[in-house]
This record gives C-alpha cells, structure tokens and sequence, in this order.
C-alpha cells in the first residue's frame, strides 16, 4: 500500500495527466472493494442465513455472551433457556453463534 501512496505522489509531483490519477484511484477503490467490503458482505449474508435457519432446541451464543438452548423462536424475539427453569427474551439479531457442535462439559 505504501508503495502505491508513493507512486501517487510522484505522479502528482512530476505533473502527470488527471486521467493517470483517475486511474489511480480507481484501482486503490476496486483493491479496497475486493479486500474489504466484499468479503464483510459475504459474512454477513452468511450470518443472516443462520439466524433465518434458527431452530428449537439449537445451541446457541449472544453477542453479551449469554449461553442458551433455543425455546421458541418468534418474528424478531428468541426465547432462551439459559438454565433448568430459567428463560430469557433476546432479540434475533443478537444471536451469533451455534454452539451445538461443541461438546459438553
């Protein structure tokens, strides 16, 4: 990245053309785009594909870091069975994690 910055204040020292600049730039944002907003994107289609696939009895994490069992599920709320006779409202938004593929202790 380094070497680009330098690359571009050369050019704009040397009194090269706007259209290099253009050009410039343009790549710096199409290298940008496909090493961080694309990827981000894709986890979060991946992540709103999990919370749509939610089910009862699925293991899970919220973002505070409250472990619980899927009770019921609703339109936007999550009811989590976090201990024997103990039951929480979460919104769905703030489940993240499936658990159900870690063991026990």
């Amino acid at each position: 990245m380094n070497q680009l910055f330098v690359i571009l204040q050369e050019t704009a020292t040397q009194g090269g053309s706007g259209m290099s600049f253009i050009l410039m730039m343009v790549a710096i944002f199409a290298i940008m785009y496909f090493l961080m907003i694309r990827p981000q994107q894709k986890k979060q289609k991946q992540l709103n594909e999990f919370r749509k696939n939610l089910q009862r009895g699925d293991k899970v994490v919220t973002i505070g870091g409250i472990y619980g069992t899927i009770d019921d599920i609703d339109e936007r709320y999550v009811f989590l069975i976090v201990c024997k006779d103990f039951k929480i409202k979460v919104d769905k938004s703030s489940v993240v994690k499936d658990m159900s593929d870690v063991p026990q202790r």
